[in-house]
């Protein structure tokens, strides 16, 4: 169950991206990272750009894209980072929970989404990876399957974190040198 689902306590990487707060946020209070609109710097060179729910919309118009064209009814992502160097569109969904309800359906929707967004971006050859950021509530035995379904139809999923690493981003030194 714990192929791709790491635990908050993993922090080798010193970074912590809990689905609390929003992916600018968390970026922007980085070592050398810093956020002007859409844009993501490190170091003070573009390397993403990020956005949430209809952010990413404005993203694909600026692109020539009419998602209308295309889809029959828009998707919002909680969070999605185009990084640059990687060519690939990240769509984060944070889904977190303390008592069993409908999120436990939503998490079987991943490859449906994943395969939305590639139709979206495949104009620009874009690749679309689809992860989810869950809450230790999703640890329960009772979510095995679902969590294998996720990692078998090639979308991933953490806990309560995300690496940068994932992401295709810059790692800042965790001994605060640039």
């Amino acid at each position: 169950m714990k192929k791709n689902g790491f635990g908050g306590g993993n922090t080798k990487t010193g970074l912590i991206f809990e689905g609390k707060t929003d992916l600018a946020t968390f970026l922007a209070s980085q070592s050398g990272y810093s956020i002007q609109d859409q844009d993501v710097y490190y170091n003070d060179k573009l390397v993403a750009k990020v956005f949430k729910k209809y952010g990413f919309y404005k993203f694909l118009k600026e692109k020539g894209i009419d998602w209308t064209k295309i889809l029959s009814a828009q998707l919002l992502p909680d969070n999605c980072i185009y990084v640059i160097v990687c060519n690939t569109l990240y769509i984060i969904e944070c889904k977190f929970q303390q008592v069993t309800g409908s999120v436990d359906e939503k998490l079987q929707t991943c490859d449906f989404k994943r395969r939305q967004y590639a139709k979206l971006v495949s104009r620009l050859n874009i690749e679309v990876e689809y992860i989810y950021v869950l809450s230790n509530w999703f640890k329960q035995d009772r979510y095995k399957d679902v969590l294998d379904y996720i990692l078998n139809v090639g979308c991933h999923y953490y806990f309560e974190y995300i690496p940068l690493i994932k992401l295709g981003l810059p790692v800042p030194d965790s001994s605060g040198n640039r």
